[in-house]
């Protein structure tokens, strides 16, 4: 899990999971892993043991749960959501938050409905306006956090009321909207799924990837003078993902495959990855994330950085209204209602974003998304009301805060030590 600047402690830790890793190759990697478990850097283990633990349990209660056909629609149901928690992650960087997400993803879904099918206008303009009036409206409360200091929990509780009205003002007496079943956006989030040679391609090149970024980190190391990791190490990493890839690629084709829309909300969080651990910009999240003070001592602009991050928050908002839109083929008053803020939030959290700031990764939001609509879907096949769903999800979002907190305290008395 991308982290924070490190304390010279925690630098020192690090320095010795290296050595660790050069000196005994695979065994070294195991004992430092251990001991960064030890020292209360969790990263994504607990996550992973949960939703390993869930789909056990709900596989024993129903057969059906991990088959092919459940896991393409567990998959599916997790792209909209999920992409509007990619936004929440950023925010909760910051140590910030945002509790109109649902609200935005319903106004751009109102745009899209109304401006589609009444006004006529092309679909491809429609879906950039539904995605610019998101990012307005995040570039908004950024203005009002970083000009006039208002708390973002006020601010976007604002919103939240705020744009549930411009969403009913927009609908008009339209209580729902039907987008045509021919449209491109809805035969791209119903019906379009990767040829299996094209799923494989792709497990292929992620591998690759995961090699190349190891390698040049090595590279760049051994050219800087510095200790670089174990070769065996690299390999192991990218060809587990591989096998891994591959399996579950070969699994979903005996069904409908990998579906198109599932696919770009994981490109969104790879790119957004990419981004937080490769780039000047993602660094600075992080460091204003742990302080900001400290931050804007060192030259980081951090309103703008400020900025920047709700503008991204709210236009992942729009767009995963857009893609809820798209997979029901219709818009309503209650599009981006109901519990939509509150997964979004919930699958930030329980993927392992602290709301401390300054901790955490894009790809919380896909192991936080996978574990409520596991919930949810498990419970569904059931034959369980969403009372149980709202109890079961409220604990786990419950436990991983409490699991944060405690591998918070121990990471800071590690490092006063």
């Amino acid at each position: 899990m991308t982290k924070a600047p490190e304390t010279p402690a925690q630098v020192a830790a690090d320095l010795q999971d290296e050595r660790l890793i050069r000196e005994q190759g695979l065994g070294g990697a195991v004992r430092a892993f251990g001991r960064r478990v030890r020292g209360g850097d969790l990263g994504s283990l607990p996550v992973v043991v949960g939703l390993i633990v869930i789909w056990v349990v709900f596989q024993i209660l129903n057969p059906n749960f991990l088959s092919a056909n459940n896991l393409v629609n567990l998959t599916l149901q997790c792209a909209a959501i999920g992409t509007i928690s990619i936004g929440i992650v950023l925010v909760l960087l910051l140590g910030q938050i945002d509790l109109s997400v649902g609200s935005v993803s319903g106004v751009a879904a109102a745009i899209l409905g109304v401006g589609f099918t009444q006004l006529h206008w092309p679909l491809a303009l429609t879906v950039i306006v539904a995605i610019l009036a998101g990012s307005l409206i995040g570039f908004l409360y950024g203005q009002l956090f970083t000009r006039f200091g208002v708390p973002s929990f006020v601010i976007t509780l604002a919103g939240l009321l705020g744009f549930l009205g411009v969403q009913l003002w927009i609908l008009g007496p339209n209580s729902s909207i039907n987008i045509p079943y021919d449209s491109w956006i809805v035969n791209f989030a119903q019906q379009t799924f990767l040829p299996p040679w094209a799923a494989y391609a792709l497990a292929a090149i992620a591998a690759l990837s995961m090699f190349w970024s190891d390698w040049r980190r090595n590279v760049r190391r051994r050219n800087a003078g510095l200790s670089e990791g174990s070769m065996a190490v690299v390999l192991i990493k990218s060809g587990l993902l591989l096998i891994g890839l591959c399996i579950a690629v070969w699994y979903l084709s005996t069904d409908r495959g990998t579906g198109a829309m599932f696919l770009f909300f994981v490109i969104l969080v790879v790119i957004m990855n990419f981004f937080l651990t490769r780039t000047k910009w993602g660094r600075s999240v992080f460091a204003v994330g742990g302080s900001v003070e400290a931050a804007r001592r060192a030259g980081i602009k951090v309103n703008r950085i400020f900025i920047s991050v709700f503008v991204l928050c709210s236009t992942f908002a729009a767009i995963g209204g857009l893609l809820a839109a798209a997979r029901l083929a219709s818009v309503s008053a209650g599009s981006g209602g109901t519990d939509t803020n509150l997964n979004a939030i919930a699958a930030a959290v329980i993927g392992g974003t602290s709301l401390f700031g300054g901790r955490g990764s894009a790809w919380s939001a896909l192991l936080g998304i996978l574990v409520i609509q596991s919930i949810s879907n498990g419970l569904t096949l059931l034959n369980l009301d969403s009372s149980y769903r709202f109890m079961i999800t409220g604990a786990v979002l419950l436990l991983a805060v409490i699991i944060d907190s405690l591998s918070r305290r121990s990471r800071e008395s590690h490092g006063q030590a």
